[in-house]
Formats: structure tokens, sequence, C-alpha cells
């Protein structure tokens, strides 16, 4: 069996540096042997959570992310950084996510996945801070974060001119070394 990975950013702005490390890391996991599906989140725009939202129905936005992410065994996450922590965006798409629909358990589809986090900033720490209350939350949520994690600084200039490749092999080697184990570690458990 092929393990499966849901690749996405934390971001929904068209130029998103997150959205282009989120494609890189995504082509490398590929490359390691993965089936990997890129999602943009601009293409799910959801209400806030409420419970009296819910109580009404479950958007069907957020009914399309549940079935994604409980067709994949690992995530793949590419975070902003927004005053230290993460995007409200982000934030959302857990939330709902996270809600049981139908006779579907608690944190269903979260529960017993994998994933790697990373971040992308114009700024020296690369969304470094941002990645600490994720890995938090992530875990909260029956996730198991690897441990290695990157931060990729001065973002502005990390890109290829087509945004395929990161420009310092460093942070390349990095990013792959991110995605290959993330798919060992499916292998190990899924493969």
């Amino acid at each position: 069996m092929t393990v499966k990975i849901l690749a996405f950013a934390g971001s929904t702005r068209s130029d998103s540096l997150n959205k282009k490390l989120a494609k890189v890391a995504a082509t490398m996991a590929k490359n390691a042997g993965a089936e990997v599906t890129f999602i943009d989140l601009r293409d799910y725009p959801l209400p806030l959570y409420d419970g009296d939202v819910e109580a009404q129905g479950f958007p069907e936005n957020a009914l399309k992310l549940k079935k994604l992410f409980l067709e994949h065994q690992g995530l793949m996450i590419s975070s902003p950084e927004y005053n230290s922590s993460f995007s409200a965006v982000l934030k959302n798409t857990i939330d709902w996510v996270s809600r049981p629909y139908g006779d579907e358990g608690m944190l269903a589809c979260f529960a017993g996945k994998n994933a790697a986090i990373m971040g992308v900033s114009p700024g020296a720490l690369g969304g470094l801070r941002g990645l600490v209350p994720l890995r938090m939350l992530l875990e909260n949520i029956q996730v198991s974060v690897q441990p290695l994690q990157v931060a990729v600084s001065n973002g502005m200039q990390a890109f290829s001119e087509d945004g395929s490749k990161l420009t310092d092999p460093g942070q390349e080697k990095s990013i792959k070394a991110l995605a290959e184990t993330l798919v060992h570690t499916l292998n190990k458990l899924h493969g």
C-alpha cells in the first residue's frame, strides 16, 4: 500500500510563501514514494467555528475537508507565523475538521495520524515561534508530530524564480529530510 499524505499551508494568500514551501515538500514526499494530495485552504472557505452554526449542519467545505483528512495517514503542514503563533485560518480548519460527524468517533480525522510541520517567513527565524503552539495543538488532538521541524528564514529570497525549489542547499536538504522522514515513518506504520 502506498501511504497518503495531505499537504497544505496555513495561509490563503495567493502568493503565500508557505504554499510554496508546502508544494516543495509535497514534491519531495512524492519522490520518496508517497501519494501526496496538495490542497489550498482558500478553496475551502469556512465560517468561524461556532457550535450554533454546527448545530444547524456542517458547512459543505468542512465535510469535504473531513473526507480528505480521513483518506490520508499523514499531514504535511507549512504554517505562517502570525504574532508568534499559527494563523486563524489554520486553527479554524482544525477546529471544524476535529468535530465528530455522524457516527464518527472523537478526533477521527486526527487520531493516529503523523505530521511534519514547517514554516517560512521573511524574517530571520523563519516562522519558528509559530511551530511551537502548532506542535502542541496537534499533539493534543492525538497527532504524532515528527521531532524534526524546519523553519526557512529570509523567505522572500528562499525560492527559485518558479517557486519549485529552495535556493539554499541547506534548507533544501532539511525539507527533503523532513519529507523523507515522514514517508519512512508512515511506511513503517501503514506500508
